[in-house]
């Protein structure tokens, strides 16, 4: 007889495996778990069809996709943002507008973008990504007019709306059912690796070779990568190739109990609203601090200490994220959005009111271990509780919403700044704005308890 944990974290006595029931459960109140007996036939077949399932490759594949789209897209904007007003020239207020209409492009094509993966798969949209990021980083480099730029910053929406989070979970949605919050994690861990890697590169690259120059290697670098992927890669459903989500040998329960949702019918609930406010909210402040954080840096920490914090902040995030993988699946993710964003809050307040060297440094790592966490939980919550089969139109049109939202908020700090002539006002808003996002999500929850199914099995068309 084996033991079948069904958390590798439980240790059991060796005693209980003298036992010989072939199907048996013992219920552990103390650690809120269940161990499950099976044959050793019957373990060692399920897992080695996890192990050999084809969608963690699908993981790594996303994860890729994730990497180049934050490292040369979202992280990579502060970076242009400096190099722009360095060489050309321009005023940081005014070239912080490209940023926001990079991302309120990329919030216009949310929908379209989850409705295309569900109907024809990743692979047109990975490469109209890869091409679209690829024409905007040249049109950066080789602009000369303020109006250039924000066409380029334009074209490279595109790209983040192709490559972003939103668009992974969307690839990664038909793959899992029961470790579908560890799938999106781990390929999120992408977005921890392009910017740890993204920020120093880009940054050396330009003092070395020019922004013209790094800009034509990041383009040919994204395409000569991306395209091969989606081509040979990613693939559209496990049904595809005969397989069912998790590697599972039939359909789970869950899967076969959940129906389409229609998106007018998932907006009349209380459910998605609060999760869309409230990472609207969220991912205003945050993607506005990313944006402007090596401009705050450099106005109050050493030059040599700029790149190693922003540096710092992404390894922080990547710490975060594999935390959150280990983990998300066994928790309550409403609870745990909110308790990310108080600590994102607090570290933000700690920015605005204590500008100090190590404060500075110390606030910007821990507010890294939140920002994986705010970018990927909006995507695993809606995932949990209105199932696969509609999750690519439901969470465009959140998405959608969460990157207007988002898309303001570059321009936030940057006019807060140049009025009041410092960040500490923009940040101790953003700190409050956040706060106010942990209620909402609360609040959802709450609803939820109060009437609405966790994961709802049924919906009006």
């Amino acid at each position: 007889m084996s033991l079948r944990y069904v958390s590798s974290m439980l240790r059991v006595d060796r005693n209980y495996g003298r036992r010989t029931q072939s199907s048996m459960e013992i219920e552990l109140s103390r650690c809120w778990l269940v161990i499950r007996w099976y044959p050793r036939s019957d373990v060692t077949r399920r897992n080695s069809e996890m192990t050999h399932f084809y969608g963690w490759w699908i993981v790594v594949a996303c994860m890729i996709v994730n990497m180049f789209g934050n490292a040369l897209g979202l992280f990579g904007l502060g970076v242009y943002l400096i190099a722009l007003s360095e060489t050309r020239g321009w005023p940081l207020g005014q070239i912080s507008a490209g940023a926001t209409l990079f991302l309120l492009v990329s919030a216009a094509l949310m929908l379209p973008v989850g409705k295309i993966i569900g109907r024809f798969g990743p692979k047109p949209i990975v490469v109209l990504g890869a091409i679209s990021m690829a024409a905007g980083l040249l049109g950066i480099g080789l602009s000369q007019r303020l109006v250039e730029a924000y066409a380029a910053f334009a074209v490279m929406g595109i790209g983040w709306a192709s490559l972003s989070a939103a668009a992974i979970a969307a690839m990664l949605a038909p793959w899992f059912e029961k470790y579908q919050g560890r799938a999106v994690s781990l390929a999120s861990l992408g977005a921890s690796i392009g910017g740890i890697t993204g920020v120093p590169v880009l940054l050396f690259s330009i003092a070395q070779i020019g922004l013209t120059s790094t800009t034509i290697v990041a383009a040919v670098t994204i395409v000569g990568i991306l395209l091969p992927i989606a081509g040979l890669v990613l693939k559209r459903s496990p049904s595809e190739m005969g397989l069912f989500p998790d590697g599972a040998p039939a359909p789970s329960a869950m899967k076969q109990q959940s129906k389409a949702w229609t998106v007018g019918a998932a907006a009349r609930t209380p459910a998605l609203w609060t999760v869309t406010a409230a990472f609207g909210i969220a991912m205003f402040v945050q993607v506005g601090f990313l944006t402007h954080q090596v401009a705050f840096l450099s106005s109050v920490l050493p030059p040599a200490l700029v790149a190693t914090t922003a540096s710092a902040t992404a390894i922080a995030a990547l710490i975060g994220r594999m935390g959150l993988a280990r983990y998300v699946d066994d928790v309550d993710q409403r609870v745990l959005s909110a308790i990310v964003l108080v600590l994102a809050a607090t570290m933000l307040g700690l920015l605005a009111l204590s500008p100090t060297t190590w404060t500075v440094i110390a606030a910007c790592v821990i507010f890294g271990l939140t920002v994986g966490n705010v970018s990927i939980l909006s995507a695993i919550i809606v995932r949990r509780e209105f199932g696969a089969i509609s999750f690519g139109a439901i969470f465009g049109f959140a998405s959608s919403i969460i990157q207007f939202t988002t898309a303001l908020g570059p321009s936030f700090y940057g006019v807060l700044r140049e009025v009041s002539l410092s960040y500490r006002w923009p940040l101790l808003i953003a700190a409050a704005l956040d706060i106010v996002a942990a209620i909402i999500v609360l609040g959802g929850r709450f609803r939820r308890s109060s009437g609405q199914p966790s994961y709802p099995l049924s919906a009006r068309r």
